[in-house]
């Protein structure tokens, strides 16, 4: 088995559990791998359901989204995957899911920070809520990213308001339970405000 298959096998084991999971249904969401020793990942095509990845319809491409294997039309958050690969050597894995108590809680405009002792075990930091007024993440959001890579290079991830959770990790399978880790603190987070405003 090559490199590319493992990675892929990989990444089709990550998008068949956020699927399950219910973190991304349907044909949305985008995931990705580094390629190692290359400026390269795979990547997930457009339009194509996480649960019907296949070896045969990811993609190879370039950083900046330019296909270099495989048939179809690359994520247009392409751009996205390819600048957290070379602002963050350690990372090896993204995806992105549109997550619905992450996309809930993006809401508030507040961070998700100490909402259980679970997160600050396993994050040790807090989850960032991002606003990028843009279905798409553009370059000009880039710096917002890089500045959240700086201050915490341990960062499992981040939330873009109305579009969902942006998880990452040493690979794509640790970067999908970061994802699940995301939104079910984002749910508990909803739950506890909830649950305040119902206490007498």
């Amino acid at each position: 088995m090559t490199d590319i298959d493992r990675i892929k096998d990989e990444m089709i084991l990550a998008a068949s559990r956020a699927y399950t999971r219910g973190i991304q249904t349907g044909n949305g969401g985008n995931f990705s791998a580094r390629v190692p020793g290359k400026d390269l990942m795979v990547l997930k095509s457009s339009g194509g359901s996480f649960m019907d990845a296949t070896r045969d319809n990811l993609l190879i491409t370039d950083f900046a989204g330019k296909l270099v294997e495989g048939n179809g039309k690359p994520t247009r958050e392409a751009l996205l995957h390819g600048f957290i690969y070379q602002a963050a050597p350690q990372v090896n894995g993204v995806m992105h899911c549109h997550s619905p108590w992450a996309i809930a809680w993006a809401a508030t405009g507040q961070d998700l920070d100490k909402v259980t002792y679970h997160q600050e075990l396993k994050f040790g930091c807090p989850i960032a809520v991002i606003d990028v007024k843009s279905p798409v993440v553009r370059a000009e959001d880039f710096p917002l990213i890089e500045a959240l890579l700086k201050k915490y290079p341990q960062l499992p991830g981040f939330v873009l308001a109305d579009h969902g959770v942006v998880a990452v990790g040493d690979n794509i399978v640790n970067a999908e339970h970061n994802a699940e880790l995301i939104e079910e603190t984002a749910q508990v987070a909803f739950l506890k405000a909830l649950a305040a405003k119902l206490a007498i």
